[in-house]
């Protein structure tokens, strides 16, 4: 599921006999203009955002009279209207009221205070959010946001937004939004005063840009959103990482907050958290709710592993044609062959803390499955792991090797259940992680995840995330691998899964009971990800169960 770039967000308007009402907003106490307000029409995605000057336009065609029009700034009290009295307007001034702030001290004993980063911090440029308007001028000025929830009373100090690619030749207009949560979404913006940024180019520091609130005396406790939008067009393109897995929140205009459950921004927020308030005990501040629990940041491995060679060393480095694919592998060290498979839209560079420890015992084969990492897939066919097996069969046989050792790590695991059943007489001995047998054994919190995936992979596009779709519909659908499947399998099987694993527990005891000759292993305070957060236990399981020890 890569290189999804799918927000700022598809919408087509229609005018007829149109009927465009422009105006000044104006701060009433100042009267000076109020630069980049939100002029739209309730619960519509209808609206525009006024200049520098304060100047807006409006097309207000073909509207119920009695639709609401929303005026809404940081700092200014909310003005509505309906749609026959805002007409009157037309080219006339349209003031706003400062709101009154309420300034309540705070008194905290500076030792009290503990620093803390909650959010998403991955800074993949795989998985983003898309903000171009050039494509959609019209409606790219939508917002995204994302839920924290903060146990004890923080203060927020900086926000940090992750940006895998910038361009654009003039400064890019952003606004910043803190909002209250209600029934689980975005409510009410809690700041007292705009946020707004000029980002440059230059402002962006190793794929980071920091934002630095520590001014505006932002409090929050409970649940919260952190919220960002683009205030106005630009020729170029901004591309936000987004994580997997994770839920973002979006809307276009003044239109309803839609969850994202395909992937969230990369939204983070350095925190100082009271540790004195007598608050809930849990600390874990970024709100987790359903499957995201499940599914932790693994973004600090995959930043470690694309600093390393592997997945893209050309002295180690080979690919084999087949009919419809063309799978790239690597080969590292000398001896008993030891395959390494990866799960659904990895690559071999997941393994990097596995093959310079393995190679030094084994001839270590990392593969890209088909249609992931570098590999190659011309087919329009469903994925199965059966159809992986084959490829594994046709490499093997490609090098001459008789009998393999095979490690694999979920979908790889999966695949190799299904190498283990048809090619036994090429099978040594077998490593799963976290792998199933069927669909029913993955938690259902996350099934549910991949479903609602589904449906926005499909209204996004069939034809744009065909890739995406295929690769969802694999783990929706497979493995079917039945009881007596498993009763047959002769070699020697190592069944691990973390204690906190996505594959449910029962299922993982229920395989391991299934096979004739199995050891089963559960690492603790471990999820589906023991390669990454286990990898010396790992190893040194791997390499006792294949004999080396």
């Amino acid at each position: 599921m890569k290189k999804l770039n799918a927000l700022f967000f598809i919408l087509g308007t229609v005018t007829f006999n149109a009927q465009i009402i422009s105006g000044t907003i104006l701060s009433k106490n100042e009267n000076q203009p109020i630069s980049y307000v939100k002029v739209g029409v309730e619960k519509k995605i209808l609206g525009t955002i006024s200049d520098e000057k304060g100047k807006f336009s409006l097309d207000l065609s073909n509207l119920d009279p009695q639709q609401k029009i929303r005026i809404e700034v940081p700092g200014y009290e909310l003005y509505q209207e309906t749609v026959q009295n805002f007409k009157k307007h037309d080219q006339q001034k349209i003031f706003l009221t400062e709101k009154t702030k309420n300034i309540k001290e705070i008194s905290i004993k500076p030792k009290k205070l503990v620093d803390k980063n909650w959010g998403v911090k991955t800074k993949t440029k795989h998985v983003i959010y898309f903000v171009n308007p050039v494509m959609n001028k019209t409606s790219f000025l939508g917002e995204t946001a994302l839920e924290f929830n903060a146990k004890k009373r923080s203060k927020i100090k900086n926000i940090n937004l992750n940006i895998a690619a910038y361009t654009s030749n003039q400064p890019v207009l952003m606004r910043y939004s803190i909002y209250s949560e209600k029934n689980g979404f975005p409510d009410k913006n809690i700041l007292d005063e705009e946020i707004t940024v000029q980002l440059t180019e230059d402002m962006i520091k190793d794929g980071t840009y920091t934002l630095d609130v520590n001014n505006h005396n932002i409090w929050v406790q409970g649940k919260f959103f952190v919220g960002i939008q683009f205030l106005k067009d630009f020729e170029g393109t901004i591309k936000i990482s987004a994580a997997l897995f994770r839920t973002g929140f979006i809307r276009e205009f003044y239109g309803d907050w839609q969850k994202m459950s395909i992937a969230a921004p990369a939204i983070n927020i350095d925190v100082k958290v009271d540790k004195s308030a007598n608050n809930d005990p849990d600390e874990n501040a970024y709100s987790d709710n359903n499957a995201e629990s499940l599914m932790p940041d693994v973004s600090k491995y995959n930043d470690a592993a694309d600093q390393t060679d592997y997945g893209k060393n050309s002295s180690a480095g080979a690919s084999l044609k087949l009919k419809d694919a063309e799978l790239y592998y690597e080969i590292y060290g000398e001896g008993e062959p030891l395959v390494l498979l990866h799960g659904n839209s990895g690559s071999i560079k997941d393994y990097y803390q596995q093959i310079p420890v393995l190679s030094k015992q084994f001839k270590v084969i990392a593969i890209d499955t088909r249609g992931q990492g570098k590999s190659t897939d011309t087919s329009r066919k469903d994925f199965t792991y059966k159809q992986f097996a084959d490829d594994l069969k046709a490499l093997i046989g490609h090098l001459n090797l008789e009998k393999i050792n095979i490690a694999g790590w979920s979908d790889g695991g999966n695949t190799g259940l299904e190498f283990a059943m048809k090619y036994s007489g090429n099978l040594n001995r077998l490593i799963i992680i976290g792998a199933n047998a069927f669909p029913e054994g993955v938690d259902d919190r996350l099934t549910e995840r991949f479903t609602t995936q589904m449906k926005q992979l499909n209204d996004i596009g069939p034809g744009e995330t065909f890739k995406e779709r295929r690769l969802l519909k694999l783990m929706l659908t497979e493995p079917n691998i039945s009881t007596k499947d498993l009763n047959a399998i002769k070699s020697p099987v190592l069944v691990i899964a973390g204690d906190k694993d996505v594959i449910k527990p029962d299922h993982t005891e229920w395989i391991a009971k299934q096979i004739p000759n199995t050891k089963m292993k559960i690492y603790k305070d471990t999820t589906h990800m023991v390669p990454f957060e286990k990898a010396d236990e790992l190893n040194a399981d791997i390499i006792q169960f294949l004999g080396k020890k």
